[in-house]
């Protein structure tokens, strides 16, 4: 290994999970806060630039903001004996392109729910002013419960600091996957991330790419000017509605796209409520009974031969009704007041005191008169 075992005395470098045409992936260890991460070391000769150095810090800090459950954090970055580095959380799983080479075509459903996730990380970024600019199954991770993250927000740009009409000699993202206004050399936009993603679901869907050519400049050309083959001549089992979705991702003009991921996402999760099918409530049959017709007499059951009597032959015979008399009244229950009843001890009591007030009368006068005599 020529690079540094630890780098900035503090991320202790494991195990190399990766490399690619811009850095080497490994796996470290974050000696200071004792977890796992992931390490992105870019190559020397960009490292060595001092343009890309402040552009890449720009970059690194504005990913650093972002936090979605479907984007890869970024935790740090650095400079290490002349070598930039990026920390980032460490995914344990395996890439997208790595699935896709593996099991594709995958069935819709799964791959459907596979994109909306990775819409969901990049129109976070989309709405933080962030454009991808390299989107591509090798930059999206599954963990082993089918959580989906996107990673390598290190070489977008904000878009404040993109002007409109700006072109340049550099080529932003991989000629597999990028958008006809990114081979251009036109500046990239949210648009361009979803062409991107059309791209990747379209290799999910038919287990190739739209474009395929040996070089880079015909790669460009193809998604400038030829149109995209029906992904349903490659895989049948694509629903219509689904095709109609990706040929409209995959327009060349960024206007007719959808224009950022999260409306992409709300289409796809749109059509897959709309495509599931909804269980009929189960009915209980209803059984019609059999009549015979009118000109036929229905047959006796066997078991009525057996006999003597039937329930309507012990009726009684029709005639007027005999005259039901009324049944008694029923004493009423001991709770129930009588109104004639006579409550003889309230009289009593009241008499009793009618007495005594009236005898306090004679009792008065006789006292007044013995005090005043008339005489």
């Amino acid at each position: 290994m020529d690079e540094p075992i630890i780098l900035n005395d503090r991320y202790q470098l494991e195990e190399r999970r990766g490399s690619g045409g811009m850095a080497m992936v490994y796996r470290a260890r974050d000696l200071m806060l004792e977890r796992t991460v992931a390490i992105k070391l870019l190559r020397a000769d960009f490292s060595s630039d001092p343009d890309f150095r402040e552009r890449f810090r720009q970059e690194a800090k504005a990913a650093a903001n972002l936090s979605h459950p479907n984007i890869v954090t970024v935790h740090d970055f650095g400079l290490d004996d002349e070598r930039l580095f990026i920390v980032m959380e460490y995914v344990p799983g395996t890439d997208l392109k790595s699935i896709i080479k593996k099991r594709a075509p995958i069935p819709s459903d799964e791959a459907v729910e596979l994109i909306v996730q990775a819409c969901a990380g990049i129109g976070y970024a989309h709405r933080a002013g962030l454009v991808h600019c390299d989107v591509k199954p090798q930059n999206m991770l599954v963990t082993p419960d089918k959580r989906l993250k996107v990673v390598d927000f290190g070489i977008a740009r904000a878009l404040a600091s993109i002007v409109p009409d700006e072109k340049t000699d550099v080529v932003w993202g991989s000629p597999q996957y990028f958008s006809p206004e990114q081979a251009t050399g036109m500046a990239p936009s949210p648009a361009s991330d979803v062409y991107s993603l059309g791209v990747v679901m379209f290799e999910m869907l038919t287990g190739q790419q739209p474009f395929t050519a040996e070089t880079s400049e015909e790669l460009a050309r193809l998604h400038r000017e030829v149109p995209p083959p029906s992904p349903r001549r490659l895989n049948s089992s694509i629903p219509k509605g689904l095709e109609q979705i990706l040929l409209k991702v995959l327009s060349k003009e960024p206007s007719a796209r959808y224009r950022t991921a999260d409306q992409l996402g709300r289409v796809l999760v749109t059509f897959t409520q709309a495509s599931s099918p909804t269980p009929a409530p189960t009915a209980t049959p209803i059984t019609t009974p059999s009549f015979p017709p009118p000109s036929e007499t229905p047959a006796r059951p066997a078991y009525l031969d057996h006999a003597e009597t039937t329930p309507w032959q012990n009726a009684a015979p029709a005639g007027p009704r005999p005259k039901v008399e009324p049944a008694p009244l029923e004493r009423p229950v001991d709770n129930q007041t009588n109104p004639l009843d006579i409550d003889w001890a309230t009289w009593l009591l009241g008499l009793l005191a009618f007495i005594a007030v009236g005898g306090l009368i004679p009792f008065c006068l006789w006292v007044y008169y013995a005090v005043n005599p008339p005489f």
